[in-house]
């Protein structure tokens, strides 16, 4: 299992909010949420290399 880390993070109100909703809509914490949009932001960009045993994939294959 991956070492999980806690940070701060500061955010606006709005962005805050909007996050909210997205992760109520899509049946997850608000951390869960943040986490789950950074990982996909990082795998897009190419910054995030794919451990081979991937646990927090989404598929079920």
């Amino acid at each position: 299992m991956a070492v999980r880390k806690s940070f701060a993070l500061r955010i606006d109100a709005k962005t805050l909010a909007a996050m909210q909703r997205w992760a109520k809509d899509d049946l997850r914490s608000l951390n869960a949420q943040i986490e789950f949009v950074l990982r996909d932001s990082l795998r897009q960009a190419g910054r995030l290399r794919e451990p081979e045993n991937d646990q927090d994939d989404d598929s079920t294959e």
